[in-house]
């Protein structure tokens, strides 16, 4: 059984959210403020969180930066249409994905369970010995572990995904359509905006000088590509 928090301030949002969610059989768990989310995370053991951005105390911003000091649980952002600087804010606290009001069923789902599964998937480990390197960047899918000279680099589910699988196709070009669908696993409908947030995060952690990359390139007008060292 999955533990999802729902942390948002309007009782008709999260009874609505509770109304998709607990037909599917997960265990779900309320907030009404950042500080609350923050505190069930510490407490409980939560497998994702749907945060609002908007909320009295501790806006889910703020709770987004604190929850990633000490976890890498899967957040989603629900946001309003006019919130949209808002939500790339977010993405750059840390938060995973975003759902925009008002909400449709369907996609609450989609979402929920695809973040749920590479969650899952992150936490288990692999049958048969994958290690791959690239220069000094180490990814061992035995332990879903990632080192950078021999240093670990704690990683985001998602960042860990878009690494994962751009470090088992070198060379290969992926748009940012082909790489959301990849690894979150549904349909582009939109949501590409995401990516560039991801790998602007993860250029950060990986490479020595994020603004001239050795490794994670973009080719202008096409995608993305990991080149730059030998991979074994």
């Amino acid at each position: 059984m999955y533990n999802i928090l729902i942390c948002d301030d309007q009782p008709d949002i999260v009874n609505a959210l509770k109304i998709y969610l607990a037909p599917e059989g997960y265990r779900l768990f309320t907030a009404s403020n950042g500080q609350q989310a923050v505190d069930v995370v510490k407490k409980e053991d939560i497998h994702l969180i749907l945060m609002d951005i908007m909320m009295p105390k501790l806006d889910g911003i703020a709770a987004t930066a604190k929850i990633r000091e000490f976890s890498n649980v899967p957040i989603v952002f629900l946001t309003a249409k006019s919130e949209t600087q808002d939500m790339v804010v977010g993405l750059n606290s840390g938060a995973d994905d975003y759902i925009t009001k008002p909400f449709v069923p369907a996609e609450v789902l989609a979402r929920v369970r695809s973040h749920l599964r590479r969650y899952a998937q992150l936490g288990n480990q692999a049958k048969d010995s994958d290690v791959l390197t690239m220069g000094s960047i180490c990814l061992d899918d035995r332990t879903k572990t990632v080192t950078v000279e021999d240093s670990p680099v704690n990683l985001t589910p998602t960042e860990y995904g878009i690494l994962r699988l751009l470090m088992h196709n070198p060379g290969k070009v992926y748009s940012t359509k082909d790489l959301y669908e990849a690894v979150w696993q549904e349909v582009a409908l939109g949501s590409e905006g995401a990516v560039a947030v991801h790998i602007r995060h993860l250029r950060e952690k990986i490479e020595i000088n994020p603004s001239e990359p050795r490794y994670l390139k973009v080719v202008w007008g096409q995608g993305y590509k990991m080149e730059g060292g030998d991979m074994a």
